[in-house]
């Protein structure tokens, strides 16, 4: 029976472990916010309990990292040793798609060089400047 229990951990702790996560507070947010699903469940607390075998999909920033668990962690040791603690499952990024390049309504945001210059033209126009 303690065999059965030192397999398990707490997802925050094991995400911390393992590097997922710069701290433990970082972690327990991550769980509890519904970007982790562990084997196709939604994560709803940190206290979820996760064993070798599982698979967690963790979304952050508009991307999916998928990772298998291989073991248990013990303590937040250096990266090589985190890594040991899953695999990582996510696909390579697709390089043919083209990079979506941000677009905006015009008039918006900071003027351009050009329009500065414009600007500042038709204030020299107007005796402003």
């Amino acid at each position: 029976m303690q065999m059965q229990a030192s397999q398990t951990q707490r997802i925050d702790k094991w995400l911390w472990y393992a590097r997922i996560t710069k701290s433990r507070t970082l972690a327990q947010k991550l769980a509890v916010s519904g970007h982790i699903r562990l084997n196709k469940d939604k994560v709803s607390a940190a206290s979820q309990q996760v064993k070798p075998g599982d698979v967690l999909v963790i979304t952050r920033e508009g991307r999916q990292k998928i990772v298998k668990v291989l073991l248990p962690g013990t303590r937040r040791g250096p990266a090589p040793e985190a890594q040991t603690l899953y695999e990582d499952l996510t696909p390579p990024p697709d390089l043919k798609a083209p990079a979506k390049v941000a677009e905006r309504d015009h008039g918006a945001g900071r003027p351009t060089k050009r329009d500065r210059r414009q600007l500042q033209q038709l204030k020299r126009q107007d005796g402003l400047l």
